[in-house]
C-alpha cells in the first residue's frame, strides 16, 4: 500500500471536494450572482492532490486562473473560498480577489493567478528566498499546456537551473490552451521532453491517475528537498467543462466531453484501485463522498448570507508595509 488509509482517505476527501466544489460552482454562476470569469479545475484533481500531498503548510505553490482545485489540495478553507468567489468581506481575500486571485499566506499558497504563466516566475522567487533562508521547503507551480509556451516559463525554469532551486514545475496538459489543442501549439514532442532541455530532470505521467502523480511528485519534492534541483512533471489530463464557464466550446468533438468524462475519471479510477487492492471498502468513500456534499451546500448557504465588502474597505490591501 503506497499510503496509509486515513491519508488515502484524506486524498479522495480532498479529490471530491474539488470535483463537488467546481460542478455546484458550475450550477450558481449560471445564477447570474457571481461576478467576474469562472475557470473549472473539474477533471484534473487527481493532478493538484497528488502533487500536494507531498507538500506541508510551509511549502509554497504558485497556481493559475484554473486554481480551485489547487487551493483545495493545499488546505485552503472551502467555506472562505466561496465566500470569496461570492464577493463577500470575509472571503479568503475580503471579497476583493474572486476566483482568479484566491491566496492564502497561511497555506503556503501564493495566489492564483490570471496571468498566463505567470505562476512559475513567482514561484522561482520564493524558491531563491527559502533556499537563502535555508529551510529545505519546496515550491510548486502548476501552468497549462497553453501557459507552457510562454517565455517567462522558459526563464524560470532555465533560473531554476542555474541556481539549482527546490522548485517543480507541474504542466497540467489538459489538452487546450484556451480554445487551442495542445497537439498544435506546442511544438516540441510533449511538455516534459522540452522541460528536460533546460536541463532538469523531467517525466510525464497520466494525469488522471492519481497514483501515478503522487509517485512522480514523491520523486520531484524528495530532490528538491535534498538539494537536487528542480524538476518538471506533465501530467495528461483533461477538463470537463469549457475554457470558461460560458464557454460554448464548438472547438471540441461532437460527445468528446461525454467520453472524457466517462474513460478519464481520476476519482473512478482512484476507487477502482482502492477497491481491487482492498485498501479501502466501497463504504467507506461513499460516507467520504455524503460528508463533502455536506460541506459544499453548507459553503454556498453560507456564503450568500455572508456581508459583501464596506464602503470603507475599497482602499485598504492597496499596500503592504514590510
Amino acid at each position: 500500500m503506497p499510503l496509509g488509509k486515513q491519508e488515502l482517505l484524506a486524498a479522495y476527501r480532498k479529490m471530491v471536494t474539488i470535483r463537488e466544489f467546481e460542478e455546484r460552482l458550475h450550477v450558481e454562476v449560471a445564477s447570474g450572482d457571481i461576478a467576474g470569469f469562472c475557470h473549472l479545475y473539474s477533471g484534473q484533481e487527481a493532478v493538484a492532490v497528488g502533487v500536494t500531498s507531498h507538500l506541508d503548510d510551509d511549502d509554497y505553490i504558485a497556481s493559475t486562473h484554473r486554481g480551485h482545485g489547487h487551493c483545495i489540495a493545499k488546505g485552503c478553507d472551502v467555506i472562505g473560498m466561496m465566500k470569496e468567489i461570492f464577493g463577500r468581506r470575509d472571503g479568503l481575500c475580503g471579497g476583493k480577489g474572486g476566483s482568479m486571485h484566491i491566496a492564502d499566506m497561511s497555506k503556503g499558497m501564493l495566489g492564483a493567478n490570471a496571468i498566463v504563466g505567470g505562476g512559475p516566475p513567482i514561484a522561482v522567487g520564493a524558491a531563491i528566498a527559502t533556499q537563502l533562508q535555508g529551510r529545505g521547503k519546496v515550491t510548486a507551480s502548476f501552468t497549462g499546456d497553453g501557459g507552457s509556451n510562454q517565455g517567462t516559463v522558459f526563464e524560470a525554469m532555465n533560473l531554476a537551473v542555474v541556481l539549482q532551486l527546490p522548485t517543480v514545475f507541474i504542466f497540467e496538459n489538459n489538452g487546450y490552451g484556451e480554445h487551442t489543442g495542445a497537439d498544435y501549439a506546442v511544438g516540441s514532442a510533449d511538455i516534459a521532453s522540452r522541460a528536460a532541455g533546460f536541463g532538469m530532470a523531467a517525466e510525464k505521467v497520466d494525469g488522471c491517475d492519481y497514483f501515478a502523480v503522487y509517485e512522480a511528485a514523491g520523486r520531484a519534492v524528495t530532490r528538491a528537498r535534498q538539494g537536487g534541483g528542480p524538476s518538471a512533471i506533465e501530467c495528461t489530463t483533461t477538463r470537463y467543462f469549457g475554457h470558461f464557464e460560458g464557454d460554448p466550446q464548438r472547438y471540441r468533438a461532437k460527445g468528446e466531453v461525454e467520453q472524457h468524462r466517462r474513460a478519464m475519471n481520476c476519482l473512478a479510477n482512484f476507487r477502482q484501485r482502492v477497491n481491487a487492492e482492498d485498501w479501502l471498502a466501497p463504504d467507506q468513500l461513499d460516507a467520504v463522498e455524503t460528508e463533502v456534499r455536506s460541506l459544499i451546500d453548507r459553503a454556498v448557504s453560507e456564503a450568500r448570507a455572508a456581508p459583501a465588502p464596506a464602503l470603507d474597505d475599497l482602499c485598504t490591501d492597496v499596500y503592504v508595509s514590510y
